[in-house]
């Protein structure tokens, strides 16, 4: 194998991994309503924190995406960013949370551990990252198999 498709490959896989963090972040920030939309109003105002944690939260998705294989599960960072997310958006605004707990209990006990809460989605996120970046080390390098190609099985005639 060449160096330029051993280098094309790893270039497309950062390039994936990049776009699926601003993509995360864009979309997930709108639907948070972190700043003014005109698609989501956000009834409690937001607090300095949730930036910062979502632009992490983000960050982790795209090494994820950066180092992931094609076969591996996505469990462990879609939990961590479900958490996350919990962390970072408007308490009364989750109408699941909203019909199961009620809007005084959100707001009376929900919302002072929101930033733990967030904290939390980051730490499952670097966790499932780290374990991935282990393994995945311990199978084939650091950023897996160089090319698909490398993936195929051989067939013997």
């Amino acid at each position: 194998m060449s160096v330029t498709v051993r280098n094309s490959w790893m270039f497309r896989k950062a390039v994936f991994g990049i776009a699926a963090a601003l993509l995360s972040f864009v979309v997930l920030s709108i639907v948070a309503a972190l700043w003014p939309n005109p698609f989501f109003i956000r009834m409690v105002p937001a607090k300095k924190y949730e930036i910062p944690l979502l632009a992490a939260q983000s960050t982790l998705l795209g090494l994820y995406v950066t180092i992931r294989r094609p076969y591996c599960g996505i469990q462990g960072m879609s939990m961590s960013s479900v958490v996350n997310f919990f962390g970072v958006a408007c308490p009364i605004c989750n109408k699941v949370f909203l019909l199961i707990f009620g809007a005084t209990a959100l707001l009376t006990y929900f919302e002072p551990v929101r930033f733990y809460v967030g904290l939390g989605g980051l730490g499952l996120g670097g966790l499932g990252l780290a374990v991935l970046a282990v393994a995945t080390e311990a199978r084939a390098g650091w950023l897996g198999p160089l090319a698909p190609e490398q993936n195929a099985p051989t067939v013997s005639r």
